[in-house]
């Protein structure tokens, strides 16, 4: 929130939240590691049930799509790669498999707007805490015996 936070400097670089151009960054996570998974813990809802219609309400949703919009960037790139890799289009020894994993509480997280990005509550915090605590069970429970082999999530169905 740069219009909240002031930049962070590292090693003489300024940086601000990541929300506007990489949130999150995903290509270090696959040109500089060897593991196959990408565990992607989402706050912030892709869809939304309801179609804004009041001025606070249409903010929200375009803070919700601009957050959103470098991850559907890189998960469409690199679901456009794994197809290329299923098809034997492209070297697989140059391109690599990747697993897509995403914990979400989508459909909870959609009824937070973005004013509660500056809640600093002790009791909103631990609620947040135990929705996240439940939510990864839930993930750990249905799709950990998947890492290292498939991804759990649909990447057309989510993201593109």
């Amino acid at each position: 929130l740069p219009h909240l936070y002031r930049a962070v400097e590292i090693d003489g670089e300024a940086y601000w939240d990541g929300g506007y151009m990489g949130n999150p960054a995903l290509w270090p996570l696959f040109y500089r590691c060897t593991a196959p998974d990408i565990v992607l813990v989402e706050i912030n809802p892709i869809h939304h049930p309801d179609v804004p219609d009041t001025a606070p309400e249409i903010m929200n949703r375009i803070n919700e799509i601009s957050f959103n919009s470098s991850l559907m960037t890189e998960i469409r790139a690199i679901a456009f790669v794994q197809r290329l890799l299923d098809q034997g289009a492209v070297d697989p020894a140059r391109y690599k498999r990747l697993y897509i994993h995403s914990i979400n509480a989508e459909a909870e997280m959609a009824r937070y707007n973005v004013s509660t990005k500056y809640n600093g509550d002790a009791g909103f915090l631990a609620e947040l805490k135990e929705l996240g605590r439940t939510t990864a069970a839930a993930w750990l429970a249905s799709s950990f015996e998947k890492i290292g082999r498939e991804s759990s999530v649909d990447l057309r169905a989510r993201y593109l």
